[in-house]
């Protein structure tokens, strides 16, 4: 299959897979699902995606609900020939179209999912069940968002410009590093993990790993995951059949003690009072 595009469309409330995949990325509605590389953990939600490189690779999705995938795979040359438009001068490609292309090599982490992505996903998937066996079309859209995808890869070496290190290859390297912590902290924010788990996803003391997440993301971990437990939190207020305890449980404080503490020092309110402005608010 690695010669060439298609599209998983599914919806499932428990799936597990593993096995070896080609150049991707990883869109959901309705849940969160969990993968794990050889490198690093993560959890994509909705309006983020995973964006993974041809590899072994293993995937779970264990929810009350169905989740709704949109997956696009992308042939193994597509991504060389789409970068070579990018940077390549107009002259260079009327002279040489042919010459071999430069294989990418993807930074593997879940990313927001932009405008113009979400529009380009979105009229895909609508269209599909139409026109998925015009080939000229769908070859027209995975370069459309092949090209959409590139422009965020180049523009995250300006995001590596952050980090302290004097060669190139070694910032590269580090940004990676620091992006599975980070994506390690997004999956397992409501457990009970340790800076020392954290540092291991990454391979980096966790001396380092603080000194160069703060760079990055202008956070501690502490702090990305007290915001993740915070927003969770918001979330969770909103819907009636959720109490306190439950929420408090849900996004990895032991009480709700600890959850009303947390949460008034961040949202100037108790929890309860949030949700009371809350319901006042939709009547």
């Amino acid at each position: 299959m690695h010669d060439k595009n298609f599209v998983l469309h599914a919806s499932s409330n428990q799936f597990y897979w593993q096995g070896i995949g080609q150049l991707s990325i990883k869109t959901f509605r309705s849940g969160k699902v969990h993968y794990r590389t050889n490198r690093g953990h993560f959890a994509v939600e909705e309006n983020r995606y995973l964006l993974l490189n041809p590899g072994f690779y293993d995937l779970l999705i264990d929810q009350e609900k169905d989740v709704e995938s949109f997956c696009l795979f992308f042939r193994e040359e597509l991504a060389g020939e789409v970068l070579r438009t990018l940077i390549t001068s107009t002259n260079d490609l009327l002279t040489d179209p042919y010459r071999e292309r430069d294989t990418v090599n993807f930074f593997e982490k879940t990313y927001c999912i932009s405008p113009i992505l979400s529009e380009q996903l979105e009229s895909f998937k609508n269209q599909i069940p139409v026109l998925k066996h015009d080939e000229l079309w769908m070859e027209e859209k995975y370069i459309s968002i092949m090209q959409t995808l590139l422009i965020e890869h180049l523009n995250t070496y300006k995001e590596i410009e952050n980090l302290h290190a004097l060669r190139k290859s070694t910032r590269e390297e580090l940004y990676r590093r620091i992006s599975f912590a980070h994506d390690y902290v997004r999956a397992y924010y409501n457990k009970p993990i340790t800076l020392n788990e954290i540092a291991r996803s990454a391979c980096l003391s966790p001396n380092h790993l603080l000194r160069n997440y703060a760079s990055l993301y202008r956070k501690t971990p502490f702090q990305h995951i007290t915001e993740l437990r915070i927003e969770k939190a918001l979330q969770l207020l909103s819907r009636p059949e959720w109490n306190i305890t439950e929420i408090a449980l849900e996004i990895g404080y032991e009480n709700p003690v600890s959850l009303t503490k947390m949460f008034r020092k961040h949202v100037g309110v108790s929890p309860s009072q949030y949700r009371k402005k809350v319901i006042l608010a939709k009547t």
